[in-house]
């Protein structure tokens, strides 16, 4: 029998089968982690997935922030949480399952570039209406407009960077989100001290077990976070 071997090419974070070489095996170069930090790093992972975060900073906006929904009332706040929930995580999340039942990707967890294609399109179709939508209504305020534009650039951005690479989902959301706050506290005179604080924690927690629970390449998850925050940049220069 002829004997099949491997070979490591020279930047040693992946691995190709002679036999077949468009067969990779994707390596992050950190060494495994104990059973409960794996565990861990998979809650935050889904907790912080990226049909929940948009959904988590419109909910800060619509009811935490003092003033940026201040004139709306509890039928139009919860009109405003409902329809986010709709376009950015209810709906994502069934185009995702309609996918896997009819055999379009072969995981949930979207494993290769080639299955977040037609997600990410999807995406960008949802995100589009949500923005479209709002722009159109001018009680609105300007920065959840702002928001929904740039989660709309970075889904956009996201599908062209995923064509080179299997760009982290989960580092872009937290680009934008990071990137966001960031954007309020220079254009607003409210202390974001402690708001900051805990987008870079969230941020630092969900990267982090990025790199513990997926396969991903430190170059996937950084460019994820490149991705978030050129997103919101834009749409800040924009005005």
């Amino acid at each position: 029998m002829r004997q099949s071997y491997i070979f490591f090419l020279m930047c040693a974070d992946s691995i190709i089968e002679k036999e077949n070489p468009l067969k990779v095996v994707r390596n992050n170069n950190f060494l495994p982690q104990p059973a409960m930090i794996r565990f861990i790093a998979k809650f935050i992972s889904y907790i912080f997935h990226p049909v929940f975060v948009p959904l988590y900073i419109v909910i800060f906006l619509v009811y935490v922030h003092p003033w940026i929904f201040a004139g709306f009332s509890e039928v139009d706040k919860s009109r405003t949480v409902i329809m986010s929930a709709l376009m950015y995580t209810f709906f994502p999340m069934v185009t995702v399952l309609l996918l896997k039942a009819l055999k379009f990707i072969r995981t949930f967890q979207l494993a290769t570039q080639r299955d977040r294609i037609i997600p990410l399109v999807a995406c960008g179709i949802w995100y589009f209406w949500i923005w479209y939508v709002w722009r159109n209504l001018p009680e609105y305020p300007a920065s959840a407009i702002k928001l929904a534009l740039a989660i709309w650039i970075s889904a956009s951005l996201g599908l062209m960077a995923n064509i080179i690479m299997k760009v982290s989902l989960h580092a872009i959301s937290m680009g934008v989100m990071l990137t966001f706050i960031f954007f309020l506290a220079f254009t607003q005179s409210l202390n974001f001290g402690i708001y900051l604080s805990v987008a870079l924690l969230i941020t630092g927690l969900v990267c982090t077990s990025r790199f513990i629970a997926s396969d991903h390449e430190p170059k996937e998850i950084y460019g994820g976070l490149v991705v978030g925050a050129v997103s919101m940049g834009v749409v800040g220069w924009l005005g």
